[in-house]
């Protein structure tokens, strides 16, 4: 029998973790974090971390593990995970992965097609000096179906997606099937999920998140690399927007994100999609079995 494998996704604020945690304590599981913010180190609010208390004891990977100065790949989670599971599958426990980052989910659940293309620096050079509106409409014009399923903010991302189909002249294959384990994809999304964006972003902000941005001591060009929260934080320092601007643009980003996020999720048949715990209960049970 193949190993049995649970993933709790969705977008930004849908509760993920909550019910993560929950199955975690019912069905004798371990989580692994499926967040590419979520891995860099000093970034607890920002990246909306999950708290020690949050956890109820129950062990949780692949968080802090990277240095916020250096750039972190989805081939490098896909490392550290692929050995996190093997642990926890040692332990006769239920490996959990449970994020909101489709591309690096996909990686470990279904594998990944994408071809090993090395850094072209030159063309890296070149692209960085575009703007990121610019970098988006040239992925559209080579690769439109990519396009469809990237963050149009993540410069990184954008980049190193031109600089693959640039390289093998090809757009960007789809994803595999993974024969290697038997997985169970759980989606949560919530009707109210716009008004809990704004919600979560304003208490982060009350606990320091402007602080937490502050204290990184990074160029505003590597902020606006690790996601809305930095990267609008550092326009407010910056005195490009006020603090209602910066609140108001950064929600109105991040309901983007979250339709970016659900985008991606839905080419996915397979997921099973709940509205409550005692529906995911029932799923994970008649899996477990």
């Amino acid at each position: 029998m193949k190993p049995k494998i649970l993933v709790i996704l969705g977008p930004t604020s849908s509760g993920k973790s909550d019910l993560a945690v929950d199955l975690a304590l019912k069905f004798n599981g371990e989580i692994i974090s499926a967040d590419s913010r979520q891995v860099y180190k000093k970034m607890d609010l920002c990246t909306g971390k999950i708290t020690r208390p949050e956890m109820k004891r129950i062990r949780h990977y692949c968080l802090n593990i990277a240095n916020p100065k250096k750039r972190f790949s989805v081939a490098q989670y896909n490392k550290r995970a692929t050995k996190d599971i093997k642990k926890i599958l040692k332990k006769n426990k239920l490996p959990i992965i449970c994020g909101g980052t489709g591309f690096y989910i996909d990686s470990m659940t279904k594998g990944s097609s994408i071809p090993k293309v090395k850094p072209n620096w030159k063309l890296r050079d070149k692209l960085e000096k575009l703007s990121t509106e610019q970098l988006f409409n040239r992925l559209q014009e080579l690769d439109i179906e990519r396009s469809k399923n990237i963050d149009n903010q993540n410069r990184r991302r954008l980049i190193r997606s031109i600089e693959i189909v640039e390289t093998t002249k090809q757009p960007i294959p789809d994803i595999t099937t993974n024969e290697e384990y038997n997985v169970l994809q759980i989606g949560i999304t919530r009707d109210d999920l716009n008004e809990r964006i704004r919600d979560r972003i304003i208490k982060r902000l009350e606990r320091g998140m402007i602080e937490e941005v502050k204290s990184l001591r990074l160029s505003n060009e590597r902020l606006e690399e690790l996601g809305l929260e930095p990267k609008y934080i550092s326009y407010f320092l910056q005195n490009k927007l006020s603090y209602n601007e910066m609140i108001n643009q950064l929600e109105k980003e991040t309901i983007k994100y979250s339709k970016r996020q659900m985008t991606w999720f839905n080419r996915d048949k397979s997921i099973r999609w709940i509205k409550n715990k005692k529906q995911a209960i029932k799923l994970v049970r008649s899996f477990v079995k």
